[in-house]
């Protein structure tokens, strides 16, 4: 095994190691429930089965392909099923990423691992996680373009046809096709006005390129169409971040918060790639900076577009960072050279090791016990067991981070008042959900309107109080939530 080689494997054993973890979330659950409806129904869910207050409205998401792939796996292999697919999605993406990075093996791999660490808040069992992996791709195929190898743009189209049958992030395809096509037609416009005629070399080859670049964009955005709700997917994305309550109170759409540690190797990134564009020789390519500033905008604004930035500026950093430091390594001097065949032995050797502690470190993540106990700390699992087995009279009004285990243990028994399909609830009902929650002005009729008769809300719930206060008989309490029902 050669150095590059070893390498490459200890780095891609990290990855592996550290993105098979507990992929499970509060919103895994209603994408299961919806996967099982596919399955058992043999058909795409047009209108919403699942809700209290939807039921019956139209319902456009463009995740049918990944929610019957996360159930069927999980009904297979269980959490550990969903935990190795979360993990092996997040190795494929920055595989295809470290095939285009330009730096010595050490260099790319601390560069990879970093950007691994800042995806980090990303992972999960949700259909999102195909975004990611998919980006992944885009980054490699627009990287292949960039340097000449026009062909690998022709996948895009087809991918992006997947794509929009998988999660509504086939948005992030667009904007990295269109971030590339711009800085490269900048770098073209700029390279005229300042070099004159000598810029006509090469010319028509630039032309004939970002004309294929745009076919490319103009084939994918019509691939966008290929999905069962046809071209009205083109405005999901739109309608999705013009909820106003996803920006206020969900915190993967809000700004990240750096006093928390998982956040800052988002920063650390970004300032690293900042002082690598400023230390590298010569001027920085005006598709880096677009890339760069443009996701790093988008990362500042909503912490869930941090995987997408590590993703695409992995390349830009390792390119910058090894041109900024090939002074520094040329004053490196080398020591004695090994015997190709000791070498090869102690490679081997730290291959094994690092893969039997890969071994051990996932063997925890993949214990149904390990699972339990972390989806206890997220989901009141005794509060919703006590409903399941004695089943009081609903209509149920359900705390929101709930709602998705609602759907997957109590459906059809009970349906959600709300859950994380926020596309679905819109502005108009979540807002009438949180005065509800917190029990503002009128909530009591927000209640007569539902004709709500069973409550699950955490104790310190404002309305939690008022209801307890008002006479509503408790039927089940822990530390975690308490179950109430109209007296």
């Amino acid at each position: 095994m050669s150095f590059r080689r070893l390498v490459t494997t200890l780095t891609f054993l990290a990855v592996f190691a550290m993105a098979t973890r507990v992929s499970t979330d509060t919103d895994t659950w209603w994408h299961l429930r919806a996967g099982a409806w596919i399955t058992e129904h043999r058909q795409i869910l047009a209108s919403d089965p699942f809700s209290l207050t939807r039921f019956g409205e139209p319902w456009v998401y463009p995740g049918w392909l990944s929610q019957i792939t996360l159930y069927a796996v999980f009904r297979l292999a269980g959490y550990a099923g969903l935990n190795l697919l979360t993990a092996g999605t997040v190795v494929v993406a920055f595989a295809f990423v470290w095939r285009v990075m330009e730096a010595p093996p050490l260099l790319r791999s601390a560069v990879l691992l970093l950007a691994v660490t800042a995806s980090g808040v990303y992972w999960s069992a949700r259909p999102q996680i195909f975004s990611l992996m998919l980006s992944g791709i885009f980054v490699w195929a627009l990287e292949r373009w960039r340097c000449g190898h026009r062909w690998s743009v022709w996948l895009l189209p087809v991918l992006m046809a997947i794509w929009s049958n998988l999660h509504g992030g086939f948005a992030l395809g667009l904007i990295l096709m269109a971030a590339y096509l711009a800085g490269t037609a900048a770098d073209i416009g700029l390279r005229r006005l300042t070099q004159g005629a000598a810029a006509s070399t090469g010319a028509d080859r630039d032309l004939r390129r970002l004309i294929v670049l745009a076919g490319v964009l103009v084939l994918s955005v019509l691939a966008i169409c290929a999905n069962p709700h046809g071209p009205s997917m083109l405005l999901y994305p739109f309608k999705t971040v013009s909820i106003n309550v996803l920006q206020r109170y969900i915190q993967e759409w809000q700004s990240p918060d750096f006093h928390r540690l998982e956040a800052q190797p988002f920063l650390w990134m970004f300032l690293l790639t900042l002082a690598a564009f400023a230390a590298a020789p010569g001027h920085v390519g005006t598709t880096d900076f677009l890339l760069v500033a443009g996701l790093g905008y988008l990362s500042f604004m909503a912490g869930r577009n941090i995987a997408i930035f590590a993703l695409a500026c992995a390349p830009a950093l390792s390119r910058y960072l090894h041109l900024a430091m090939v002074p520094l390594l040329a004053r490196v001097k080398m020591g004695r050279e090994v015997s190709p065949r000791i070498a090869r032995v102690v490679n081997i050797g730290l291959g094994f090791l690092a893969a039997l502690g890969v071994v051990i470190k996932i063997s925890s993540p993949l214990s149904v016990s390990v699972n339990e106990e972390a989806l206890k700390e997220q989901i009141p699992v005794d509060a919703v067991a006590y409903l399941r087995e004695n089943n009081p009279e609903g209509p149920l009004l359900n705390s929101y981070n709930w709602g998705g285990y609602v759907l997957w243990a109590l459906y059809p028994r009970y349906r959600s008042f709300v859950d994380g399909r926020t596309d679905l609830f819109d502005d108009e009902l979540l807002t009438e959900y949180l005065h509800a929650w917190r029990a503002d002005p009128g909530w009591e009729d927000i209640l007569e309107k539902w004709e709500i008769k069973l409550v699950l809300l955490e104790p310190e719930a404002p309305l939690s109080l008022a209801l307890e206060w008002q006479g509503w008989k408790q039927l089940f309490a822990d530390g975690q939530a308490v179950v109430l029902a109209k007296p």
